[in-house]
């Protein structure tokens, strides 16, 4: 395993992190009948931690809260709290209910302290704000965040999804006034979804923040050539919305295909190391509900790219309307696409 600080700060992860938000209860949350539960997502943790990984990355709102009981147990029973990186996420709503959701100072609270329970450990490495709120003053989310991390409850903050603009004014708002900064960013990238390219990563790599993209597979796309299909493809509903069908996408599928079949390696394999051509990235968030999901991924981590075979998956690419920012998520008010 190969490992990297994430962003300017001390902390050491490994290159790939363990994305959990396909362990839960099935019957719990909103994300489908792909999950795995807690004796099924056994083999996994243990394979990655076999592997070398050390992060590992859920979510409050993960089939609601069961992904970070199963993340806790599992790594509580296989590894040393002191080697492995733990983060979780804040913001969507837990209950249909004033104050149970957002980033407020009180539900920001609230939120940290449910996670440490579930996850049953002491602190979590990395507290992320799992989207922008519109309705709470950015004064107030990074003023809650940098008490967080002084009482102890965290070592250190990440932000995922949102505007370049809204991420700067975050971390000016917390320089400017002496507070924690985001020492990380978990958003949308990919060879479907690329428009991270524009503002954000330049920002992320001019400020020293480590980027640990999402999907970094576009929920499987990029790892099975057209046609193929899955259970978690056939009943991802918000797969098909944010990855609606598209002849550009197609392309870009066909001509990493080609590339896989040429070279004799798993599309998954190529499409993570892309990733690795981006300076600002530190870890791609992989999810594993199969043996050869870490094995491709740990694979990924050797496989330099030629300034051709890179132009050669990127050449069918057209820009996109921005999807992962304002999509609010099942569970949420309403759904927004801005």
């Amino acid at each position: 395993m190969k490992f990297t600080r994430l962003g300017n700060s001390g902390l050491s992860v490994s290159r790939l992190c363990l994305g959990c938000m396909s362990y839960g209860d099935t019957t719990k949350g909103w994300h489908g009948d792909w999950l795995l539960g807690e004796e099924e997502s056994r083999p996994f943790f243990r394979q990655a931690l076999e592997a070398g990984i050390n992060f590992f990355d859920t979510a409050n709102g993960y089939s609601g809260g069961t992904s970070e009981e199963i993340t806790g147990k599992l790594l509580n029973e296989m590894a040393s709290r002191d080697e492995i990186v733990v983060a979780t996420k804040a913001f969507i709503p837990w209950r249909n209910a004033p104050n149970t959701g957002g980033l407020s100072r009180k539900s920001l609270f609230q939120a940290v302290d449910d996670s440490l329970t579930r996850l049953d450990m002491d602190y979590i490495d990395l507290f992320q704000i799992h989207r922008w709120d519109d309705a709470t003053p950015i004064e107030e989310t990074m003023e809650a965040l940098h008490d967080i991390v002084k009482a102890g409850k965290a070592g250190y903050i990440g932000a995922s999804s949102m505007y370049a603009w809204q991420f700067a004014q975050a971390q000016e708002t917390a320089r400017a006034n002496g507070w924690t900064r985001f020492i990380s960013m978990q958003n949308q990238l990919n060879l479907l979804y690329r428009e991270e390219e524009r503002e954000m990563l330049p920002l992320c790599e001019s400020e020293g923040v480590g980027v640990i993209p999402w999907s970094p597979l576009a929920r499987g796309r990029l790892a099975r050539p057209l046609g193929e299909e899955t259970v978690r493809s056939k009943t991802d509903g918000f797969g098909k919305v944010i990855y609606p069908e598209d002849e550009a996408d197609n392309s870009t599928i066909s001509a990493l295909s080609a590339l896989a079949d040429a070279r004799g390696i798993p599309m998954a394999s190529l499409a993570l190391a892309w990733h690795f051509t981006k300076p600002a990235v530190a870890a791609p968030i992989i999810g594993a509900t199969k043996p050869h999901h870490i094995e491709a991924a740990v694979a990924a981590l050797d496989i330099e790219l030629s300034i051709d075979e890179i132009a050669g998956i990127e050449s069918a690419y057209r820009p996109k309307w921005p999807t992962g920012m304002g999509l609010a998520m099942p569970g949420m008010d309403k759904v927004t696409v801005r």
